[in-house]
């Protein structure tokens, strides 16, 4: 009898044992999946932390130009009316209200730190003024001071949207002709001349004076003629819908039918952001992000097999996409304070998400957003707002886009072994112009071991993990020994160390 129990815990301890042991990362470096084409990069909302003065301006604008990113979309929004309306009362006989005084220096400062790189700009708010409202609608003096409620009017006065349009078109050429003739003749100068590629028609239009695909393109064609009669080499991205659940609208607006005879349909772009609450916890969160994640992915497969049928040569940008906890803009801070975790667990969906769309030759995929601080969605940020420094979600954005871009191969990876843990990781090996990779993303909050492949010994590996925090990858070189994977880590193995 015992024996024959010693006999049994032998056979329990070899099978833990065996199922324990990691898996090994296997790679067909010669096996080509793929050529990736999307780029990766960000978006800069206004808020006031950006402006001149903010303890953390400085940082804030460091870690954006670090990033180097192109096609970053600057988007001066809703709550902050001069902040983003460049003519806040309509004209008379006698004057207009055309003022950039407190626009100018937040936008000057993006631009600048984005010298020699692409953006696009959105000055996704209409004048409200432009639209039938019951009541003239009023603002704050102060232009930090937040309001919700300046998008008023469904019905445009001017029908043609003419007045829109040269609204857009005068603000346009502030940034890049100099200046602009106002409605009564008079010129504004503004001496600057700034390459602005891409301007993006609005921001999230399904849910916003009551637009209808219909009416949105019309107003779109009428913006995109009066730019290109400024500029006529300016590129346009239309749509920016909140929900990419609208086929009614990629129908539509993607149909050249539909838009004025020459109306350039260069890009579209539609957002993503995964939700739930820190209530449920890192085990329950994990799958929240990462199955709604899934839907969405499968949604876009839908979405591009509409534009590729309507309008195969337009590009698509992703230019928002992340995570919002609920209660994220509870006064004066959030009821449930966001755990360190999170913002590893954001980063990962990122990686996760933007690799899938790679996969499906998406062109840009942009994480939302740079700034952002209690009252203004501070679970979306990349930078700690109460220190400056870039978190975790930055980091990612950074780590990705150092070794990772179009151009580059996807080739066959996989995985070999029988422990349960190593289904946590997505994958994919790369060979870049820079030399082959590695990335490895845990999905799980678990830690997960690998073997990684004998020709990657000696290289650097780089991981964003708990343990990390608010500072730069951890570096180390690849040995013949196991790596762990912490919960929520991106990790890109390959290359010599500096």
């Amino acid at each position: 009898m015992k024996k024959k129990l010693s006999a049994i815990a032998l056979s329990i301890i070899t099978i833990a044992a065996y199922a324990q042991a990691p898996d090994t990362t296997t790679v067909q470096w010669d096996k080509t999946q793929m050529i990736s084409k999307t780029a990766l990069t960000l978006q800069v909302v206004v808020n006031p932390p950006l402006r001149r003065g903010s303890s953390i301006h400085d940082s804030i604008f460091s870690a954006l130009h670090n990033l180097g990113c192109d096609y970053v979309r600057y988007v001066p929004w809703l709550p902050y009316p001069r902040l983003g309306v460049a003519e806040l009362q309509p004209p008379t006989k006698q004057k207009t209200s055309w003022d950039f005084s407190v626009i100018d220096p937040l936008t000057l400062d993006f631009l600048n730190a984005n010298k020699g790189h692409s953006v696009i700009l959105n000055f996704s708010t209409i004048p409200a003024w432009m639209y039938k409202t019951d009541q003239p609608v009023t603002y704050p003096d102060d232009p930090y001071q937040v309001v919700w409620n300046y998008t008023q009017g469904s019905v445009p006065r001017d029908t043609t949207y003419h007045e829109i349009a040269n609204y857009y078109a005068r603000l346009y050429s502030w940034y890049t002709q100099g200046g602009f003739t106002d409605e009564l003749g008079k010129r504004h100068e503004s001496g600057y001349h700034y390459n602005v590629p891409y301007w993006e028609v609005l921001n999230e239009v399904d849910f916003e004076h009551g637009n209808t695909p219909q009416s949105y393109t019309r107003l779109y064609d009428a913006v995109t003629e009066a730019i290109k009669k400024e500029s006529p080499g300016t590129k346009f991205v239309g749509m920016a819908l909140a929900y990419s659940d609208r086929p009614e609208w990629f129908e539509y607006f993607l149909d050249p039918r539909n838009h004025k005879k020459g109306t350039p349909l260069d890009m579209i772009s539609y957002h993503f952001y995964a939700t739930g609450g820190v209530e449920q916890g890192a085990d329950a969160l994990q799958y929240t992000f990462f199955d709604q994640a899934d839907v969405f992915l499968r949604g876009v497969k839908f979405i591009e097999s509409i534009r590729k049928r309507l309008s195969p040569a337009t590009k698509t940008t992703i230019d928002e996409l992340g995570s919002i906890l609920d209660n994220d803009n509870d006064v004066p801070d959030r009821k449930t304070p966001i755990p360190a975790y999170y913002w590893n667990l954001s980063g990962a969906l990122y990686a996760y998400t933007w690799l899938n769309l790679a996969h499906m030759g998406i062109d840009i995929v942009g994480e939302s957003q740079l700034m952002g601080y209690p009252t203004q969605y501070p679970s979306v940020s990349m930078i700690n707002w109460a220190t400056g420094a870039p978190n975790a979600r930055y980091w990612v954005l950074k780590l990705l886009k150092d070794n990772f871009g179009p151009g580059d191969k996807f080739v066959n990876s996989g995985l070999q072994g029988n422990d349960p843990n190593a289904a946590a990781i997505t994958q994919q090996a790369v060979v870049t112009a820079k030399g082959n990779r590695l990335l490895l993303i845990n999905k799980r909050n678990l830690s997960v071991s690998l073997v990684l492949p004998k020709d990657l010994q000696g290289a650097t590996i780089s991981i964003v993990d708990p343990s990390t925090g608010d500072g730069k990858p951890a570096v180390s070189t690849v040995t013949g020994s196991p790596i762990e994977l912490k919960p929520f880590a991106v990790a890109v193995v390959g290359g010599a160390r500096d």
